[in-house]
């Protein structure tokens, strides 16, 4: 068997590609800049655009299963690709905002064009990933032990990284898993201002929470650039995810505490979701190192 990780380089990506690896299986990854993947020597690495579909068509040669990062401009065309080429089984990296009805636009379209090639497939939905906090808190965290933020008792059920790629490393390795949805989550809602202290307590120093209004923290989010200044409109209620205008206010008004309970890997791998406080002490050196050390790690999975 050989499998092609697209986004190799990614959160996410690059956990499934060392996963597959741990198994035995041939990893083939593309990413834009196989210079600087820094993945396993065993792992053939090529260079490849999803937005370019003509440039993964070497990359599907001789693949039987696809771990595919979503980009909707040009997922039918890369499936398609990846169906004449052989491949039989196509996992997509999707959002939890599809279960939710709030993402037509964006991972919905790539989870149609999979189901519609008559490949064998599976979707996985994580929601908020904890690494958003590395990009969003990391250098202020590393440059001055502080957090800037709005809200600071609203929350989430933020996941692992780790327990997305489990989640997709059993459904491209296992049976039983074609056909399946599976919304991937952290196993307990937890407010920003916990979030703040479990990462204190992961390096061992205090970290203080400054509270912002929603506009002050928008201007601290658009100075820092980066992932922060690409989705500030959003995380604070200044827009939904399609983009368009909202309010503040009703977004800071909704308690996800009415929602219980939410899916975690556990359905997936039998093993307990990963907790914030266990991935705070997983990326303690990304927390200590000074402001510029090691770089933002980007929002979702991937540099496709």
């Amino acid at each position: 068997m050989r499998v092609l990780v697209t986004g190799a380089t990614g959160n996410v990506g690059r956990l499934v590609t060392k996963g597959l690896v741990d198994a035995g299986v041939k990893v083939r990854a593309l990413t834009r800049n196989p210079a600087r993947a820094q993945l396993p020597d065993d792992v053939d690495v090529m260079a490849g655009d999803l937005t370019q579909p003509d440039t993964v068509r070497p990359a599907l040669a001789d693949v039987d299963r696809m771990y595919l990062f979503p980009e909707a401009s040009t997922a039918r065309e890369v499936v398609a690709l990846a169906a004449r080429a052989g491949v039989r089984r196509v996992v997509v990296l999707s959002s939890g905002a599809v279960t939710g009805g709030y993402d037509t636009t964006f991972h919905l379209p790539v989870e149609r064009a999979v189901e519609e090639s008559g490949l064998e497939w599976t979707h996985v939905r994580p929601g908020e990933f904890a690494a958003n906090k590395l990009s969003l808190w990391g250098p202020s965290i590393r440059a001055e032990r502080v957090v800037r933020d709005a809200n600071p008792d609203s929350g989430w059920f933020p996941v692992h990284e780790q327990d997305i790629a489990d989640v997709a490393l059993a459904a491209l390795l296992e049976d039983g898993h074609v056909g399946k949805v599976y919304d991937v989550n952290g196993p307990s809602l937890i407010s920003l201002r916990d979030q703040v202290r479990a990462i204190a307590a992961a390096i061992g120093e205090e970290i203080r929470f400054e509270e912002l209004s929603p506009v002050e923290a928008r201007k601290v989010y658009l100075a820092q650039g980066g992932f922060a200044a690409e989705a500030a409109d959003f995380l604070l209620g200044f827009t939904d995810y399609a983009g368009n205008p909202a309010d503040p206010e009703e977004a800071a008004d909704f308690d996800p505490a009415e929602l219980g309970p939410l899916p975690t890997a556990e359905v997936v791998t039998g093993r307990p979701a990963r907790t914030f406080a266990q991935w705070a002490r997983d990326h303690a050196a990304d927390f200590r190192e000074p402001a510029g050390a090691n770089g933002d790690r980007g929002l979702h999975a991937a540099d496709a």
